[in-house]
């Protein structure tokens, strides 16, 4: 037997790299992890896809590298997966950022200060058509004619893309600003969800991160609603897998109806409840996969508002068969036996929570306009024939008019749309109206009109009109409205 070296032709194995499944938010996420584990407190992303020679920049103000580090840095393999990385390390298998990096352009540039020192090098797919593992090495002058160069500070590392080839995914000149806004606005989303606790300054051994793409700064997106009162996080738990914790933190999400609007739209521009529910993984407080409970249970209305946070260290990389784009993740058998526990357990409280509130805001109504009934090992819901809107309209009908004002309601709760209805709640439950929206004095001459339904006589007294009137829901969320009502119909209280 002989033995024979054989290296992978360069033209071949770097064009075929660039199909690993990166998108752009993941490849800048990629390079972002080597700014945070240089220890950059500022890290800046800039595109100008619309210039004469279009280019991507992610600037930090992290450690420096000198001429040979960077060149180690710019080697496809530069670390074995199998090494031992310490805990500030964020990355896996010394390919990040030239994989993410060509996934998005033909050319890649790296410059790096530590002080006075300047060090350049520059990867182009071009030039590899040779088959030849070949990087150019810029001298400081050279280095700063780099795009962006400027932005650089007086130590950190500027990494440059240029000959962005799939950034706009080849459309015509009119198209491509609405492609780079739609992808810009995604990146913004993806690295406020990614890094959030790094921007909150949650992650320990590290500094508070502060991130920005084209100087707008990205505020970070805690996907367990922590900040409000309303969430209920339960009781942490730790399982050893090879000698180390892997720690697992239970969230129960508050109902929307506990959400300012403000807070809606923002948790809504960014996840819906549904889809996003599920574990959060993260690898040394970067989050790698989300939104997956591991095929453990399916994903549905029972643990629409459950969350779980689980944290593992680097030195278990192997455990969690961690992909190069760091997007996926997949926890091992100790992990997924205690989550079958925990899922079994919050997805009754997130039940509870979710169903609650409707059960709720059903049964406060002295009287409410539909009643609800569970037989025949189902459930329905019909309108009430006995509240006092629909019985005091009864009052001016002659004898066959109630017979068929009485089927009328019967058609009616028949026929309530309830795929639609779960459909729209279940994706966007604050915009499903349940009150009037209208001015003032249309809902005024409105609630006249149901006065004299209820009340033609006038001998309710406020207290019990204001129960009856709220029972119908015309009011719903609008308690100034309704005071102010009342105020005009009993001015001495």
């Amino acid at each position: 037997m002989r033995q024979l070296d054989l290296p992978p032709r360069a033209s071949a194995l770097s064009e075929s790299l660039r199909d690993l499944g990166y998108s752009l938010e993941t490849a800048v996420a990629d390079v972002v992890d080597n700014s945070i584990a240089a220890k950059a407190t500022t890290i800046d992303v800039w595109c100008h896809a619309e210039a004469a020679r279009p280019s991507l920049a992610i600037v930090d103000n992290g450690d420096g590298m000198d001429e040979a580090t960077l060149i180690e840095a710019m080697r496809y393999g530069s670390r074995n997966p199998r090494d031992k990385r310490p805990p500030t390390d964020l990355g896996r298998f010394g390919l990040g950022m030239k994989t993410a990096s060509f996934s998005q352009c033909r050319k890649l540039t790296v410059v790096s200060r530590v002080g006075d020192s300047f060090a350049g090098a520059e990867w182009d797919l071009d030039v590899l058509a040779d088959d030849h593992w070949r990087i150019s090495i810029l001298d400081p002058d050279e280095c700063r004619l780099v795009p962006w160069f400027d932005q650089l500070g007086t130590k950190g590392t500027l990494v440059v893309w240029q000959t962005l080839d799939r950034l706009t995914e080849h459309q015509t000149e009119s198209q491509k600003s609405g492609v780079l806004s739609e992808k810009l606005s995604h990146l913004g989303h993806h690295l406020a969800l990614v890094f959030h606790r790094y921007l909150a300054g949650d992650v320990p051994k590290f500094k508070k991160v502060s991130v920005r793409v084209n100087g707008h700064k990205i505020e970070g997106f805690d996907p367990f609603c922590r900040s409000n009162p309303a969430t209920t996080p339960q009781p942490p738990e730790v399982v050893n897998v090879n000698g180390q914790d892997v720690e697992i933190h239970p969230f129960i999400l508050p109902h929307h109806s506990k959400l300012t609007r403000t807070e809606y739209d923002f948790y809504r521009s960014r996840s819906d409840f549904l889809s996003n529910q599920g574990a959060y993984v993260y690898r040394n407080g970067r989050l790698m996969a989300w939104g997956d409970w591991f095929r453990l249970i399916p994903k549905g209305e029972a643990t629409k508002l459950a969350r779980v946070q689980i944290d593992f260290p680097a030195s278990l990389d192997e455990f969690w068969t961690i992909d190069i784009k760091k997007a996926r993740a997949h926890p091992p058998l100790q992990v997924r036996e205690k989550l079958k526990q925990i899922i079994g357990r919050i997805s009754d409280q997130s039940a509870v929570v979710h169903t609650g509130r409707g059960r709720k805001l059903f049964e406060k109504d002295v009287m409410p306009m539909w009643t609800r009934y569970a037989d025949r090992g189902g459930v329905r819901y019909v309108p009430n024939g006995q509240h006092p809107l629909f019985a005091g309209f009864e009052q001016s009908l002659s004898p066959n008019q109630i017979i068929q004002f009485r089927s009328i309601l019967g058609v009616v709760g028949i026929s309530i749309p309830i795929e639609a209805i779960y459909a729209d709640y279940s994706t966007a439950p604050q915009d499903v109206a349940s009150g009037s929206t209208e001015d003032c004095e249309v809902i005024f001459a409105k609630i006249d009109q149901v006065r004299t339904i209820i009340d033609p006589g006038k001998t309710l007294d406020r207290d019990h009109l204001r129960r009856v009137i709220r029972s119908t829901r015309l009011l719903e969320g609008q308690d100034d409205v309704m005071a102010a009502w009342l105020d005009k119909e009993f001015p001495n209280g």
